[in-house]
């Protein structure tokens, strides 16, 4: 069996696979070693898992900080070590005296432009070490908080409940955040808004950047296709679903694959560009921030 093409492989991740191990199994499926992930998942989570194949690895940096929408499940009545249904409970003070219209304005709060500490059970490090193993460990983790964005916070449905004899609010919600975003720790911040407690129960991921769960493979339709060549999507169309396009004339396609520079097309242009050479192939990754644009990355020619 021949190495997968160079491209992106969208997965709809199960649950209880972590990132890692879906990632191991594409390379053998793929039959190469150069596959990566553009942003993990959380193994309770399920979703859109965008997968690197080849040189197409070169373009998940830049699928990382994109943003995402994802659908959930908060509990708002009980916390966890680890904010989500994974971790032990660590207090349940009920949602009885919580409202619908407490909820409401608790999620007014936590859309926009924020400061989130991130969850304590969470893969920064913190002196060499990540966060999650010191909390596990019983440790006190003390994370600063940091800017991020949610742009759409929705709630869908609230429902009543009692779970191990509390009282408990379950919402039915709809997040669209930047990068690093912890949608756990909204969960977390919404339950503390209220005076109660909350953590996420379900996660599903829905869309990264330009991808979503319509070009998303279930990993068990993947594996039923051990030995055929699996559905990538070529680099070039990676890059023009993903990311803003810039058409090259052969000259200067030449000139950024000998290292060099090209004045920018826009100026001022915040996120990376494809640019593109006459043949339709992908040349480079662009930074058209200033007046002369530079390569994040130049991609070389596939080997024949």
């Amino acid at each position: 069996m021949s190495a997968t093409v160079d491209g992106l492989l969208v997965v709809d991740k199960p649950q209880d696979w972590t990132s890692h191990d879906v990632v191991a199994r594409a390379r053998r499926l793929c039959n190469t070693r150069k596959v990566g992930h553009a942003g993990t998942l959380d193994p309770m989570a399920t979703g859109v898992l965008v997968l690197g194949v080849g040189r197409a690895t070169k373009l998940l940096t830049f699928l990382v900080g994109c943003d995402k929408d994802y659908g959930a499940t908060i509990r708002v009545g009980q916390g966890t070590l680890s904010d989500d249904a994974e971790g032990e409970v660590t207090s349940a003070p009920g949602a009885t005296d919580v409202t619908d219209d407490a909820v409401h304005a608790a999620v007014a709060t936590l859309t926009g432009d924020i400061e989130q500490v991130p969850s304590s059970v969470s893969a920064i490090k913190v002196k060499g070490e990540r966060s999650y193993h010191r909390a596990r460990a019983g440790e006190s983790v003390d994370l600063p908080a940091r800017p991020v964005t949610v742009s759409r916070f929705v709630v869908h449905d609230l429902r009543r409940l009692v779970v191990e004899g509390v009282d408990v609010l379950d919402l039915d919600v709809t997040v669209t955040v930047s990068s690093g975003t912890y949608v756990r720790a909204l969960a977390r911040d919404l339950g503390s808004a209220v005076g109660s407690a909350g953590h996420l129960t379900a996660l599903r991921r829905t869309r990264v950047g330009g991808f979503g769960l319509d070009t998303a493979h279930p990993l068990a339709d993947l594996e039923a296709r051990q030995g055929e060549p699996m559905p990538v999507i070529p680099l070039a169309d990676a890059a023009r679903a993903g990311f803003a396009a810039r058409e090259l004339t052969a000259d200067e396609a030449r000139t950024l694959g000998y290292g060099q520079r090209l004045a920018s097309a826009q100026p001022g242009r915040v996120d990376p560009v494809a640019a593109f050479g006459p043949d339709g192939a992908l040349v480079a990754m662009l930074d058209e921030s200033k007046d002369t644009a530079r390569s994040h990355v130049v991609f070389a020619p596939a080997s024949s």
